[in-house]
């Protein structure tokens, strides 16, 4: 018989006691941004960036776009992962949150490794582009306004190479998405985006009903003749 197992405090709890490799230099960046963030509740949980990490160095990934900074906790996670001569490039429009994580990259000897750009994350992603990056990301990752994820994804999937993959965070939006009830500008961008990846031959995916639902998006190796 197939079941789900519902996730509460105490397996939750259990899993980071046996799973999660988070040091101190990880752990005090999170209860700074946990401190400083209460009313933002933009934080990636501590197992999401572990996978994130994990994600980037098992693609082999040098070059790694972020949408979405924050204080750079999962950036830390991705930069850690990438090699000494890779970079990730994050994109944020408030230089305040990535410089609470700038002194924590630096410790962790990570920092010449991390390019932020502050301004709107499709001015970067479109800059990069015209600079000729088209198909030469290994991975990117999206977690930012939802409203326009599906500009992010069409951009970083132009950026990414073929095999490159695609994570795109939160697309679950605390289940409202699953909800005919709700309509509002963020649910509903989601949710049409997730429609339309269901039919996106120019991906492999799957979705993870993990954290607040988790999307990998793999680059087909014949994106191009998918594209045609």
């Amino acid at each position: 018989m197939l079941r789900n197992l519902v996730l509460d405090h105490r397996i939750q709890k259990y899993v980071r006691d046996v799973s999660l490799r988070e040091d101190d230099i990880a752990r005090e960046l999170r209860a700074a941004t946990v401190r400083l963030s209460f009313e933002h509740g933009m934080l990636t949980p501590p197992e999401e960036a572990q996978l994130l990490g994990f994600l980037v160095r098992l693609t082999g990934a040098t070059t790694v776009v972020e949408v979405g900074t924050f204080t750079g906790y999962g950036t830390l996670a991705m930069a850690r992962a990438v090699p000494a001569h890779g970079r990730v490039i994050t994109c944020d429009v408030n230089a305040q949150w990535p410089e609470i994580g700038r002194p924590f990259w630096e410790r962790a000897g990570v920092a010449d490794r991390i390019q932020v750009e502050i301004r709107p994350a499709l001015e970067t992603l479109d800059a990069l582009l015209a600079d000729g990056a088209a198909g030469t990301v290994d991975f990117a990752f999206i977690d930012c306004n939802k409203e326009s994820y599906s500009d992010y994804f069409e951009r970083c999937l132009e950026l990414l190479r073929p095999g490159g993959l695609l994570v795109l965070d939160n697309v679950l939006w605390s289940g409202k998405v699953a909800r005919p009830d709700i309509s509002d500008q963020e649910t509903d961008s989601l949710r049409a985006l997730n429609a339309a990846l269901c039919d996106d031959d120019r991906v492999d995916l799957s979705m993870l009903p993990v954290f607040d639902g988790v999307t990998l998006a793999y680059k087909r190796a014949d994106y191009s003749r998918a594209a045609a």
